[in-house]
């Protein structure tokens, strides 16, 4: 008997979490939808999918919710659903291996402005610097780089040519960034 009173005790505190829950994801539904979804374009997806990830988002939050891992101040609430769905948008590229866009050229340097020399000599420096941390790349992670990052090819298609997964093109590819990162902050660090 005593047993049944705390379960069922249990279960009305789960449901108040759950109620409450319910009640801060419609505020912040309400307030933040919009920079939800933006956020989740940010990452690379369309605008169907972006919506899906806030979706998503919501459910995982009342998921959490209910078990009482979401935080007690309502103000860190909004930043707490911003990233799941955060989390949610990347999962969703991920799983579908969808790459997050580049911004242009243009965008970087905008049109009109006329690079000193100095700024023209610094960026061919850094390029050739690049070159060189690239160089000392193995070979496979050499033409991951140039691949996906310099000729921007699809990661089936540079799986496909090397005759490797996919997914192992993704880690061949993340371990090149931190060598290269690494190899830039060894050479700046130098000069």
């Amino acid at each position: 008997m005593h047993t049944e009173l705390s379960q069922k005790e249990s279960s009305q505190q789960v449901q108040r979490r759950l109620d409450d829950a319910l009640d801060d994801l419609g505020r912040l539904i309400q307030s933040e939808r919009a920079k939800l979804a933006r956020l989740a374009r940010r990452e690379g997806l369309s605008a169907e999918d972006a919506i899906d990830c806030v979706q998503d988002g919501c459910c995982t939050f009342l998921r959490l919710a209910q078990i009482g891992d979401v935080p007690k101040d309502a103000a860190e609430l909004p930043a707490f659903l911003a990233t799941i769905v955060k989390n949610a948008a990347r999962n969703r590229r991920r799983l579908h291996h969808v790459a997050r866009p580049h911004e242009a050229l243009d965008a970087i340097d905008p049109p009109g402005d006329e690079a000193s020399t100095e700024q023209l000599i610094a960026r061919a420096e850094d390029h050739v610097r690049l070159r060189a941390c690239v160089d000392r790349l193995c070979d496979t992670q050499k033409a991951v780089v140039t691949w996906r990052l310099l000729d921007e090819q699809p990661g089936e298609n540079v799986a496909e040519a090397l005759g490797i997964s996919r997914g192992y093109v993704d880690v061949l590819l993340h371990r090149a960034k931190i060598q290269l990162r690494a190899c830039l902050t060894d050479d700046e660090s130098h000069v």
